[in-house]
């Protein structure tokens, strides 16, 4: 396998999210984030990286492939991925495939969202998974084919994420090529009107050791101020009058097909900076 962009097994993105609530009442929140970057098949060249980075063992910071894709202890993370990819008829014909999400830190780890990058053996982007985690332990996947470059894709909403917002209308995704920079934006959309907006952007890190450090030093909560995080502001819109929805069954397929839609720039340029 050969790529016109190599990458080391494991690196770090470190930027920031922000999250706009337009209905029924404006409101905006930022918090900084750290996530990691792996290539699935190098698991092992990832764990070596560093003493402060375990794959499938304890350690301060850990990767374990049962948070991830089937969910099980010691299952292969690549077969899953080419499966969910070739529902949207993309075929990597044995790229890389890199794997961004949270952390797990001291033995906690909630993702809302992974992002799985797939490629050709040339280096370029063929296909995304959006792996999307509630807080009430559910998991669903929105799959989109994509190019290197600038993507923009949508899909019908199709799993509950927040109890103040219907499982109804639409998702716009817009998503960077990730080289040196990592951008990606969610709207929720219903007849056109956005309710929500979250968005990453970040910068690339190397994985060393001493960036862990600095990681658990002065971002000690980690990937658990993700999960307080959610819940103070939902307790926040709560008191503000957003209505509560009672969480409904999820759907009976795991996978959604996200379509590629033109990309536009008055409002994406602004928000995926």
């Amino acid at each position: 396998m050969t790529n016109a962009h190599p990458q080391p097994a494991l690196s770090l993105w470190k930027g920031q999210t922000v999250h706009v609530r337009y209905q029924p009442f404006e409101r905006r929140f930022a918090y900084d984030l750290v996530l990691i970057d792996l290539d699935i098949d190098r698991l092992d060249e990832a764990a070596a990286s560093s003493a402060l980075f375990s794959v499938n063992a304890p350690g301060l910071f850990a990767f374990r492939t049962e948070d991830h894709g089937p969910k099980q202890k010691d299952a292969p993370l690549r077969p899953w991925a080419e499966s969910e990819l070739a529902k949207a008829g993309i075929t990597l014909d044995g790229g890389a495939i890199r794997l961004v999400t949270f952390p797990r830190h001291l033995f906690y780890k909630f993702a809302p969202l992974s992002l799985w990058y797939g490629y050709g053996p040339d280096g370029d982007l063929r296909g995304i998974i959006y792996e999307v985690n509630n807080t009430f332990g559910e998991t669903h996947c929105y799959v989109a084919a994509v190019n290197s470059g600038r993507n923009a894709h949508s899909a019908p909403k199709s799993f509950h994420v927040s109890p103040f917002f219907d499982v109804t209308g639409t998702y716009r995704f817009t998503l960077r090529s990730p080289e040196h920079k990592l951008g990606v934006v969610v709207e929720s959309l219903r007849h056109e009107k956005r309710l929500h907006m979250a968005n990453i952007t970040a910068r690339r890190m190397p994985a060393t050791s001493a960036n862990l450090l600095k990681l658990a030093v002065t971002n000690p909560l980690s990937t658990l101020g993700v999960t307080l995080g959610i819940h103070w502001q939902a307790l926040k819109v709560w008191i503000r009058g957003a209505a509560y929805r009672p969480k409904p069954a999820p759907p009976e397929t795991g996978t959604t097909i996200a379509l590629s839609q033109q990309i536009r720039n008055a409002d994406t340029r602004k928000d995926a900076a």
